[in-house]
């Protein structure tokens, strides 16, 4: 079975918006303020590597498939050429490569996927994606790069209401030299 991995940079409070600042959030671009190192990267680079499918929301989907393709490298050949699957109740096309558009029946379709052969199935951005995971009991990890500040605003990861959900730490390391830290959770699930 193929495990659907949530894979987000966060905020100390728990902000995941706009960490690259394309968003044009007043507060946006944070990530790339600090120096998350060789590990860091290596930790971004290894759970896009154990991947053979994207899954995004469409407004990360947009961004992504904007940015991507002009880019090559190992990470970039990597995105461009992976399927990718994007859930929107309102995007027609998908341009990108080797794209598929999820728009109805969601957590079915998605469910599916989980089923089907392949490795890990990466989730990045796409928030309300991630609280549809999270409401089906979809995802089967969360990959966090947690940056050392607190902007008191902004898209939550886990916003209010978002329910009770407990998580067992799997790996815990700092990276870099900003006090950026890496953290892997599994959902703590009844058999």
């Amino acid at each position: 079975m193929r495990r659907i991995v949530v894979s987000e940079f966060v905020t100390l409070d728990g902000v995941m918006e706009d960490p690259g600042g394309a968003e044009k959030f007043a507060r946006g671009g944070w990530a790339f303020q600090f120096n998350r190192g060789a590990e860091g990267d290596k930790f971004k680079l290894d759970e896009l590597m154990a991947s053979d499918a994207a899954l995004l929301g469409r407004k990360t989907y947009q961004e992504f498939a904007a940015a991507w393709p002009s880019r090559t490298g190992e990470f970039a050949d990597k995105m461009n050429g992976m399927t990718k699957y994007v859930v929107s109740t309102t995007l027609k096309k998908a341009e990108w490569n080797n794209t598929t558009i999820i728009s109805s029946s969601i957590a079915r379709e998605i469910a599916q996927l989980k089923i089907g052969p392949g490795r890990d199935i990466l989730v990045a951005g796409s928030a309300q994606l991630v609280q549809t995971l999270i409401e089906h009991d979809l995802a089967d990890e969360f990959r966090l790069m947690v940056f050392p500040v607190i902007l008191g605003e902004g898209k939550r990861l886990f916003p209010d209401g978002s329910g009770r959900h407990a998580l067992r730490l799997e790996a815990a390391q700092p990276v870099g030299t900003a006090g950026v830290i890496t953290l892997v959770y599994h959902p703590e699930r009844k058999e």
